[in-house]
């Protein structure tokens, strides 16, 4: 499959005369207008929204799939490498965008051996200690070009990534939860926690969550791949701080709801200890629709194994529906989790889930 061009092995970005170009000028963007005639008979163009492990499990599905994918992903974090990188430096965290990054890296040996290197954490106690290779790199090229989409586009062709990878906002974020008994010596208060590692981790009630600053500006290139895409989808991840936010920056907000793209939501596997501890799989989809009433959905999909027994017990399987369909949406099951026991989508049976989704919910043709 082809990826994005770049630097691949033994290949450079060239500036005038040959040299290398490392000014702020960026390279060619991957994505082309929806009309070109290089669209007529296309693999789908896919945006997926999240952070953290929920979309680097997306994304390497999704390559298999087609190198028209971009990721938007949240920009909140505030804990370990990507929360120091932000304080010291009042930049973007940078942990969930090289997770995308490593998650888009191709197959064969150029691909693994980066994707493996911009993962790789510096051991020790001192200043780097603990900080990911990638995180530093984009940091880096942050600092050199000023333009943080450029930036990674840059990074993309280092890595010769099979799609594009885009912070949902320009501006750092802070994530702000209503919790219900964030003190387990007062379970009935309830009151508000900020900070996305510490709503992560609280051992009381999420009951909603709003970011800091309010309404904060959508990255361009962000709202288009919305807006121009064929499917978007939407989980899984960690509901309240990976997928949520993406609902509360207006802008994309608002291109969810009126782009022409089919849209997918994913379920998660299980509830999240802390912020969806209790939680079942009809409580995950009206938290969605709390937040965006506005948002219609074409299918949802759900492990089947995860709601027959599984991680979310015997699940009612008709009031899941009704959930489903409140939203506009067609249920899918199917067999998409690992088979090791633990909490984590299989790639290959993601990949081929979607690729069931896209054919049969959107009307679109074979591509391969």
């Amino acid at each position: 499959m082809a990826g994005v061009a770049g630097y691949g092995p033994g290949r450079q970005p060239q500036g005038r005369g040959g040299d290398r170009a490392v000014g702020p000028v960026r390279p060619p963007a991957p994505s082309r207008p929806r009309n070109s005639p290089a669209r007529a008979n296309p693999a789908p163009r896919i945006t997926a929204l999240g952070g953290g492990q929920g979309l680097s499990a997306s994304l390497s599905a999704l390559r298999r799939l087609t190198s028209d994918v971009t990721a938007v992903v949240t920009v909140a974090d505030d804990g370990g490498s990507s929360g120091r990188l932000r304080s010291e430096l009042g930049v973007l965290p940078p942990g969930d965008l090289r997770k995308a990054l490593a998650a888009l890296c191709g197959d064969d040996d150029w691909g693994r051996t980066w994707s493996e290197v911009i993962q790789q954490r510096f051991t020790g106690n001192g200043e780097l200690g603990g900080h990911a290779v990638g995180n530093l790199l984009i940091v880096a090229l942050w600092e050199k070009l000023g333009d943080p989409v450029a930036a990674l586009e840059w990074v993309g062709r280092l890595l010769n990534v099979q799609g594009r990878v885009l912070p949902m906002s320009a501006v750092p974020l802070d994530i702000e939860a209503t919790v219900r008994g964030h003190d387990p010596a007062r379970p009935a208060e309830v009151g508000a926690v900020r900070g996305q590692a510490s709503v992560a981790a609280t051992p009381g009630t999420v009951q909603s969550v709003r970011l800091v600053p309010e309404e904060p500006p959508a990255v361009p290139e962000a709202v288009a791949a919305v807006r121009e895409a064929d499917w978007v989808v939407l989980g899984p991840g960690s509901w309240f701080t990976s997928v949520l936010p993406h609902l509360l920056v207006p802008e994309l907000a608002k291109a969810l709801v009126e782009t022409r793209a089919r849209r997918l939501l994913t379920l998660n596997l299980a509830p999240q200890p802390g912020e969806t501890e209790g939680f079942t799989p009809q409580r995950h989809l009206e938290v969605i629709a709390d937040h965006a009433p506005d948002l219609a959905v074409d299918a949802i999909l759900v492990d089947e194994r995860a709601v027959t027994g599984g991680a979310f017990g015997q699940a009612d399987l008709a009031g899941l529906e009704k959930a489903a369909t409140r939203m506009g949406a067609a249920l899918v099951l199917g067999s998409v989790a690992r088979t090791d026991g633990t909490p984590r989508h299989d790639p290959e049976l993601l990949a081929a889930a979607y690729d069931r989704i896209f054919r049969t919910h959107g009307r679109i043709g074979p591509w391969r």
